[in-house]
């Protein structure tokens, strides 16, 4: 796991190391700046324009810490034969102290510093963005924009930011008011919020989280950090045991489909069963019954009559509670639409079931349509809605949600104690046990129909194979992101279909076994 922390907290572990361990603040900055400067000679040298040719760089700065560390990197590449210029907002406003300490060495060495408003643009092979840093917390605007325009006009220069791109905020990943596009972001000490979630993340091009040589938080403060997934959690989810039969890796019942539309069931049965569940039931309507035969023969299928479900709906509820009883895991759901003999299965299973339910598609419609099923949301459900779902669930609109996907997800987890896993680009779960994850790994191939329900059918899969809720929530999201990458190199991006993913789930799981 990594931590991803916001601006507030990225502060507090500076200002920790300064103050309670005494490492100088100029010393920090100089590692900071080292890292910066040898990756621009890196990328300088890569486009031909190494010390011998005098590469041209500008160092875009604003006047706080953020700027002296771009000041400083630029002092290094001048010192390496470079053409260097610093620009700056203007000549008004408070700089910091570290700031005027690194424009007085510039001044002893001759680099030259220029006002936005005084530089005569040219051209340039690298900018060192270096406006603003993680603290901030407002729009853009004036000759700091100015500022930004200008790099960006710069076409054909590769970008480099300091710590985040000039204009990102560093909590949520929003442009405020305008950003920078950068081709690599070194950050110091631990990878921030916002550049794990969109457009942030986009916004950073390459990330780098370099350790420039902060002391490590107390275990107990770090717990409070959001986190995201590494490749070596993979080594979490349980291996098979040689003495073991069918039962032994859970029995997964899936309520899903409507009449004709098997796709839904047939991607979340899919999935369960590359993930490694050792029995998959499907619940669906009669008229799905060949095509879930022909395709998954593996699957145990139980079909009922749309219409004796709707002319006998009590019938049709005890019915749905014997099926209950056979699952150490649900996935209600996928496809089901909206009808009213829906609305009886969403409240006969979650009136009924015990086990981990694993909410989905039109259960969440639902339950957003009827309010009353939300009384039946208990610390054994799953929400995993995407945006839309989760605005008609919530009431909230999308922009809203879209400013903060973390905290309108714990939000929801937080009153009703649920793990709800917010569906985006940058996937949000929001775990029961408090924790946050932000999702790194996925693919834009991955945007095609059934792509959710393949989640819906990994997450029900580690449930069978015994991990709890919150782990196969996280995990399973991560690991479909994986596959998701996998599908990608060996179909293409935009040949990629559900089934794709679901064949990949396997490959991922592998390498941790």
């Amino acid at each position: 796991m990594r931590y991803l922390v916001t601006g507030r907290e990225m502060k507090e572990i500076d200002k920790r190391s300064i103050e309670e361990f005494g490492i100088p603040s100029m010393v920090l900055m100089e590692r900071a700046a080292l890292k910066v400067a040898e990756k621009a000679e890196e990328i300088l040298k890569k486009k031909g324009t190494g010390a011998e040719k005098k590469g041209t760089v500008w160092a875009v700065c604003g006047l706080g810490n953020n700027g002296a560390d771009g000041v400083a990197a630029a002092r290094m590449l001048f010192l390496h034969g470079f053409q260097v210029s610093v620009i700056l907002p203007g000549t008004e406003g408070r700089k910091s102290a570290e700031m005027e300490a690194q424009l007085a060495i510039a001044g002893k060495l001759g680099i030259p510093v220029f006002t936005a408003e005084d530089f005569i643009p040219g051209s340039c092979d690298l900018i060192i963005d270096a406006v603003f840093g993680i603290g901030l917390s407002r729009n853009v605007e004036g000759p700091y924009e100015a500022l930004i325009d200008l790099m960006e006009a710069q076409k054909g220069a590769a970008v480099v930011s300091v710590d985040i791109p000039s204009g990102i905020n560093s909590d949520t990943g929003a442009v405020m008011g305008c950003a920078v596009q950068a081709d690599v972001t070194v950050t110091f000490g631990e990878k921030k919020l916002g550049q794990a979630l969109f457009p942030g993340r986009e916004a950073c091009g390459e990330l780098i989280v370099a350790d420039i040589g902060f002391v490590p938080e107390e275990k107990e403060k770090a717990k409070t950090h959001a986190l995201s997934h590494t490749r070596e959690d993979l080594g979490e989810i349980p291996k098979r045991k040689p003495y073991s039969h069918k039962g032994t890796y859970g029995k997964i019942l899936i309520f899903a489909g409507s009449p004709g539309m098997a796709g839904a069931a047939y991607f979340s049965a899919l999935a369960a069963y590359k993930t490694g569940a050792g029995l998959v039931k499907v619940v669906t309507p009669e008229e799905n019954r060949v095509v879930l035969q022909e395709r998954l023969p593996e699957a145990i299928l139980s079909t009922y009559e749309v219409r004796q479900a709707i002319e006998e709906p009590e019938e049709f509820r005890e019915y749905l509670k014997k099926q209950t009883d056979w699952a150490d895991a649900i996935v209600l759901g996928p496809g089901i639409g909206v009808s009213e003999y829906g609305r009886t299965m969403v409240e006969a299973v979650l009136s009924n079931a015990y086990v981990p339910i694993i909410l989905d598609a039109d259960a969440i419609n639902l339950a957003a349509r009827y309010p009353h099923l939300k009384g039946y949301f208990t610390e054994n459900i799953i929400l995993t809605p995407h945006l839309s779902e989760f605005s008609r669930l919530t009431g909230q609109p999308l922009e809203e949600i879209k400013e903060n996907l973390v905290s309108a997800a714990k939000a929801v987890s937080d009153q009703y104690g649920v793990t709800c896993v917010l569906k985006d680009a940058a996937t949000v779960t929001a775990r029961k046990d408090g924790k946050v994850f932000v999702n790194t790994s996925g693919s834009a191939a991955m945007a095609k129909g059934g792509s959710g329900d393949v989640l819906t059918g990994i997450i029900a899969g580690l449930l069978g194979l015994g991990m709890d809720e919150c782990e196969a929530a996280s995990l399973g999201v991560y690991v479909h992101g994986l596959a998701g990458e996998q599908a990608a190199e060996k179909f293409g991006v935009h040949s990629v279909l559900a089934s794709g993913i679901a064949d990949c789930v396997g490959e991922v799981i592998n390498e941790a076994v």
